[in-house]
Protein backbone atom coordinates (compact mmCIF):
# COMPACT_ATOMS: atom_id res chain seq x y z
CA UNK A 1 0.00 0.00 0.00
CA UNK A 2 1.47 3.31 -0.88
CA UNK A 3 1.82 5.93 1.29
CA UNK A 4 -0.99 8.04 0.10
CA UNK A 5 -3.15 4.97 -0.52
CA UNK A 6 -6.85 5.20 1.44
CA UNK A 7 -7.07 2.02 3.70
CA UNK A 8 -10.59 0.13 3.65
CA UNK A 9 -12.86 0.45 6.64
CA UNK A 10 -12.18 -2.77 8.80
CA UNK A 11 -15.82 -2.76 9.64
CA UNK A 12 -17.44 -1.63 6.05
CA UNK A 13 -20.01 -3.77 4.92
CA UNK A 14 -18.62 -5.91 2.09
CA UNK A 15 -20.65 -5.35 -1.54
CA UNK A 16 -23.09 -7.34 -2.45
CA UNK A 17 -23.90 -6.68 -5.85
CA UNK A 18 -22.55 -10.21 -7.04
CA UNK A 19 -24.20 -11.93 -3.50
CA UNK A 20 -27.45 -10.57 -4.67
CA UNK A 21 -27.60 -12.05 -8.19
CA UNK A 22 -26.58 -15.51 -7.05
CA UNK A 23 -29.75 -15.18 -4.48
CA UNK A 24 -31.71 -14.35 -7.75
CA UNK A 25 -29.94 -17.02 -10.18
CA UNK A 26 -30.93 -19.40 -7.80
CA UNK A 27 -34.89 -18.63 -7.68
CA UNK A 28 -34.89 -19.23 -11.60
CA UNK A 29 -33.62 -22.73 -10.71
CA UNK A 30 -36.32 -25.28 -12.49
CA UNK A 31 -34.20 -28.99 -12.84
CA UNK A 32 -33.05 -30.21 -9.27
CA UNK A 33 -31.66 -33.45 -10.61
CA UNK A 34 -28.52 -31.35 -11.37
CA UNK A 35 -26.25 -28.57 -9.60
CA UNK A 36 -23.35 -26.76 -9.52
CA UNK A 37 -20.50 -28.42 -7.70
CA UNK A 38 -17.43 -27.09 -6.90
CA UNK A 39 -14.73 -29.59 -5.03
CA UNK A 40 -15.40 -32.71 -3.62
CA UNK A 41 -12.72 -34.09 -0.40
CA UNK A 42 -12.70 -36.95 1.88
CA UNK A 43 -11.57 -35.63 4.97
CA UNK A 44 -11.27 -37.55 8.99
CA UNK A 45 -12.31 -35.66 11.55
CA UNK A 46 -13.40 -32.40 10.08
CA UNK A 47 -17.03 -31.31 8.51
CA UNK A 48 -18.75 -33.69 10.82
CA UNK A 49 -17.98 -37.09 12.83
CA UNK A 50 -15.70 -40.02 10.91
CA UNK A 51 -14.44 -39.90 7.54
CA UNK A 52 -16.51 -37.69 5.68
CA UNK A 53 -16.70 -36.97 1.62
CA UNK A 54 -17.66 -33.14 1.76
CA UNK A 55 -18.93 -31.91 -1.29
CA UNK A 56 -18.80 -28.11 -2.04
CA UNK A 57 -21.49 -26.59 -4.01
CA UNK A 58 -20.85 -23.28 -5.90
CA UNK A 59 -22.95 -20.59 -5.29
CA UNK A 60 -23.43 -17.95 -2.22
CA UNK A 61 -25.83 -15.28 -1.32
CA UNK A 62 -23.60 -13.74 1.53
CA UNK A 63 -20.06 -12.35 1.49
CA UNK A 64 -18.28 -12.71 4.44
CA UNK A 65 -15.24 -10.65 4.99
CA UNK A 66 -13.74 -13.52 5.82
CA UNK A 67 -14.82 -15.96 3.65
CA UNK A 68 -11.45 -18.73 2.72
CA UNK A 69 -13.02 -19.67 -0.32
CA UNK A 70 -14.22 -16.80 -2.34
CA UNK A 71 -13.52 -19.00 -5.77
CA UNK A 72 -17.06 -20.72 -4.63
CA UNK A 73 -19.37 -17.72 -4.53
CA UNK A 74 -20.08 -18.15 -8.09
CA UNK A 75 -22.56 -21.00 -9.13
CA UNK A 76 -21.33 -20.20 -13.24
CA UNK A 77 -18.05 -21.35 -11.86
CA UNK A 78 -18.74 -24.95 -10.85
CA UNK A 79 -19.71 -27.74 -12.97
CA UNK A 80 -23.06 -29.47 -13.56
CA UNK A 81 -23.23 -32.30 -11.86
CA UNK A 82 -26.38 -34.98 -11.77
CA UNK A 83 -27.75 -36.44 -8.42
CA UNK A 84 -26.97 -39.66 -9.51
CA UNK A 85 -23.23 -38.60 -10.46
CA UNK A 86 -22.79 -37.74 -6.89
CA UNK A 87 -24.10 -40.86 -5.84
CA UNK A 88 -21.68 -42.76 -7.67
CA UNK A 89 -18.98 -41.16 -6.24
CA UNK A 90 -20.38 -40.74 -2.44
CA UNK A 91 -21.30 -45.02 -2.37
CA UNK A 92 -17.92 -46.00 -3.76
CA UNK A 93 -16.83 -44.68 -0.24
CA UNK A 94 -20.03 -45.98 1.39
CA UNK A 95 -18.23 -49.05 3.54
CA UNK A 96 -15.22 -46.64 4.68
CA UNK A 97 -17.88 -43.92 5.96
CA UNK A 98 -20.03 -46.04 7.84
CA UNK A 99 -17.05 -48.31 9.29
CA UNK A 100 -15.90 -45.12 10.85
CA UNK A 101 -19.07 -43.04 11.71
CA UNK A 102 -18.66 -40.72 9.01
CA UNK A 103 -20.78 -39.88 5.45
CA UNK A 104 -21.64 -37.43 3.53
CA UNK A 105 -21.13 -33.29 4.13
CA UNK A 106 -22.83 -30.88 1.67
CA UNK A 107 -21.13 -27.37 2.04
CA UNK A 108 -20.15 -24.44 0.01
CA UNK A 109 -20.56 -21.62 -1.00
CA UNK A 110 -23.77 -21.88 0.95
CA UNK A 111 -25.79 -25.10 -0.18
CA UNK A 112 -28.90 -23.85 0.62
CA UNK A 113 -28.66 -21.70 -2.48
CA UNK A 114 -29.05 -25.07 -4.24
CA UNK A 115 -31.45 -26.33 -1.30
CA UNK A 116 -33.78 -29.37 -3.46
CA UNK A 117 -30.81 -30.03 -5.32
CA UNK A 118 -29.33 -30.73 -1.86
CA UNK A 119 -32.56 -32.60 -0.37
CA UNK A 120 -32.55 -35.07 -3.20
CA UNK A 121 -29.06 -36.13 -2.66
CA UNK A 122 -29.33 -36.39 1.09
CA UNK A 123 -33.18 -38.62 0.47
CA UNK A 124 -30.26 -40.77 -1.61
CA UNK A 125 -27.84 -41.16 0.86
CA UNK A 126 -30.57 -42.22 3.67
CA UNK A 127 -31.91 -44.93 1.43
CA UNK A 128 -28.57 -45.93 1.69
CA UNK A 129 -28.12 -45.09 5.15
CA UNK A 130 -25.48 -43.12 4.75
CA UNK A 131 -25.21 -40.16 7.48
CA UNK A 132 -25.96 -36.98 6.30
CA UNK A 133 -24.72 -33.30 7.37
CA UNK A 134 -24.89 -30.11 5.85
CA UNK A 135 -23.05 -27.19 6.50
CA UNK A 136 -25.40 -23.89 6.47
CA UNK A 137 -24.85 -20.28 7.40
CA UNK A 138 -28.40 -20.32 8.11
CA UNK A 139 -29.56 -17.55 6.01
CA UNK A 140 -31.56 -20.02 4.05
CA UNK A 141 -32.89 -21.91 6.43
CA UNK A 142 -36.41 -21.12 5.62
CA UNK A 143 -36.28 -23.06 2.52
CA UNK A 144 -36.03 -26.25 4.07
CA UNK A 145 -38.99 -28.08 5.39
CA UNK A 146 -39.65 -30.13 8.11
CA UNK A 147 -40.09 -32.97 6.30
CA UNK A 148 -36.36 -31.81 4.53
CA UNK A 149 -34.71 -31.95 8.46
CA UNK A 150 -35.85 -35.41 8.57
CA UNK A 151 -32.91 -36.50 6.43
CA UNK A 152 -30.75 -34.43 7.70
CA UNK A 153 -28.54 -36.16 10.37
CA UNK A 154 -26.73 -33.16 11.72
CA UNK A 155 -25.83 -29.08 11.11
CA UNK A 156 -23.05 -27.70 10.99
CA UNK A 157 -24.53 -24.10 11.46
CA UNK A 158 -22.21 -21.52 10.94
CA UNK A 159 -22.86 -18.20 13.41
CA UNK A 160 -20.69 -15.53 11.99
CA UNK A 161 -21.56 -12.99 15.02
CA UNK A 162 -23.93 -12.56 17.73
CA UNK A 163 -24.67 -8.78 17.36
CA UNK A 164 -27.59 -8.22 14.39
CA UNK A 165 -25.04 -4.87 13.54
CA UNK A 166 -21.73 -7.03 13.41
CA UNK A 167 -23.55 -9.39 11.73
CA UNK A 168 -25.07 -7.42 8.88
CA UNK A 169 -21.26 -5.87 8.74
CA UNK A 170 -19.59 -9.48 8.43
CA UNK A 171 -21.67 -10.96 6.32
CA UNK A 172 -23.92 -8.43 4.31
CA UNK A 173 -26.83 -9.46 5.51
CA UNK A 174 -29.35 -10.17 8.73
CA UNK A 175 -28.80 -12.15 11.79
CA UNK A 176 -32.18 -13.52 12.41
CA UNK A 177 -32.71 -15.86 9.40
CA UNK A 178 -30.06 -17.70 11.42
CA UNK A 179 -30.95 -17.30 15.02
CA UNK A 180 -34.75 -18.71 13.18
CA UNK A 181 -33.36 -21.42 11.86
CA UNK A 182 -31.37 -22.61 14.74
CA UNK A 183 -34.54 -22.24 17.09
CA UNK A 184 -36.44 -24.52 14.53
CA UNK A 185 -33.37 -27.20 14.50
CA UNK A 186 -33.88 -26.69 18.37
CA UNK A 187 -37.55 -27.39 18.22
CA UNK A 188 -36.70 -30.29 15.82
CA UNK A 189 -34.10 -32.01 18.02
CA UNK A 190 -31.66 -31.74 15.49
CA UNK A 191 -27.87 -32.47 16.16
CA UNK A 192 -25.67 -29.23 15.82
CA UNK A 193 -22.30 -28.21 15.76
CA UNK A 194 -22.17 -24.54 16.03
CA UNK A 195 -19.24 -22.98 14.57
CA UNK A 196 -18.04 -19.17 14.83
CA UNK A 197 -14.86 -17.64 13.35
CA UNK A 198 -13.14 -15.85 15.16
CA UNK A 199 -11.78 -12.32 13.70
CA UNK A 200 -9.50 -9.84 15.79
CA UNK A 201 -11.10 -6.17 15.39
CA UNK A 202 -14.60 -7.60 13.63
CA UNK A 203 -16.13 -10.49 15.87
CA UNK A 204 -13.70 -10.59 18.82
CA UNK A 205 -15.47 -8.08 20.68
CA UNK A 206 -16.60 -9.81 24.32
CA UNK A 207 -20.17 -8.36 23.84
CA UNK A 208 -20.56 -10.28 20.19
CA UNK A 209 -18.96 -13.52 22.09
CA UNK A 210 -21.74 -13.41 24.59
CA UNK A 211 -24.76 -12.77 22.65
CA UNK A 212 -23.38 -16.16 20.83
CA UNK A 213 -23.10 -17.54 23.66
CA UNK A 214 -26.23 -16.70 25.11
CA UNK A 215 -28.22 -17.69 22.62
CA UNK A 216 -26.54 -21.10 22.46
CA UNK A 217 -27.51 -21.50 25.84
CA UNK A 218 -31.18 -21.88 24.87
CA UNK A 219 -31.12 -24.27 22.25
CA UNK A 220 -31.46 -28.26 22.58
CA UNK A 221 -29.25 -30.26 20.70
CA UNK A 222 -25.85 -28.17 20.19
CA UNK A 223 -22.95 -31.28 20.61
CA UNK A 224 -20.24 -28.90 20.71
CA UNK A 225 -19.39 -25.10 19.49
CA UNK A 226 -15.79 -24.86 17.73
CA UNK A 227 -14.04 -21.52 17.50
CA UNK A 228 -12.18 -21.01 13.73
CA UNK A 229 -9.12 -18.71 13.93
CA UNK A 230 -9.30 -17.00 11.34
CA UNK A 231 -6.30 -17.11 9.14
CA UNK A 232 -4.71 -15.47 5.45
CA UNK A 233 -4.49 -18.62 3.51
CA UNK A 234 -7.56 -17.46 1.19
CA UNK A 235 -5.79 -14.47 0.62
CA UNK A 236 -4.78 -15.41 -2.88
CA UNK A 237 -8.03 -16.25 -3.91
CA UNK A 238 -9.55 -13.02 -2.86
CA UNK A 239 -7.37 -11.27 -5.21
CA UNK A 240 -9.00 -13.17 -8.35
CA UNK A 241 -12.21 -12.43 -6.88
CA UNK A 242 -12.11 -8.74 -8.51
CA UNK A 243 -13.98 -7.81 -4.95
CA UNK A 244 -12.50 -5.84 -2.34
CA UNK A 245 -10.25 -8.09 0.90
CA UNK A 246 -11.02 -5.64 3.94
CA UNK A 247 -9.28 -7.77 5.72
CA UNK A 248 -5.66 -7.97 4.53
CA UNK A 249 -4.38 -6.22 6.84
CA UNK A 250 -5.79 -8.00 9.64
CA UNK A 251 -3.78 -10.90 11.87
CA UNK A 252 -5.09 -14.07 13.19
CA UNK A 253 -5.80 -13.92 16.30
CA UNK A 254 -3.54 -15.13 19.04
CA UNK A 255 -3.39 -17.34 21.79
CA UNK A 256 -4.71 -15.46 24.58
CA UNK A 257 -7.48 -14.20 22.68
CA UNK A 258 -8.19 -16.98 21.50
CA UNK A 259 -8.50 -18.63 25.23
CA UNK A 260 -10.62 -15.53 26.39
CA UNK A 261 -13.20 -16.56 24.13
CA UNK A 262 -12.96 -20.45 24.40
CA UNK A 263 -13.65 -19.20 28.77
CA UNK A 264 -16.19 -17.29 27.57
CA UNK A 265 -18.01 -19.83 26.09
CA UNK A 266 -17.21 -22.70 28.58
CA UNK A 267 -18.26 -20.50 31.20
CA UNK A 268 -21.88 -20.87 30.07
CA UNK A 269 -21.36 -24.68 30.01
CA UNK A 270 -20.62 -24.90 25.81
CA UNK A 271 -18.47 -28.13 24.90
CA UNK A 272 -16.12 -26.12 23.12
CA UNK A 273 -13.38 -27.18 20.85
Amino acid sequence: MSDNAVPVPLLAEPPMEVADEEMAAAELIRDHQEGSVHSWDLVTGADGPGTRMTLFLAGCGMRCQFCQNPDTWRMRDGKRHTVDEVMERVTRYARIMKVTGGGLTISGGEPLLQSKFVMNIFRRCKDLDIDTALDTAGLLGARLTDDDLNYVDLVLLDIKSGLPETYKRVTGRPLQPTLDFAERLSRLGKKMWIRFVLVPGLTDAPENVDAIADFVTTLDGVERLEVLPFHQLGRDKWELSGEPYLLADTQPPDKELIERVKEQFALRGINVM
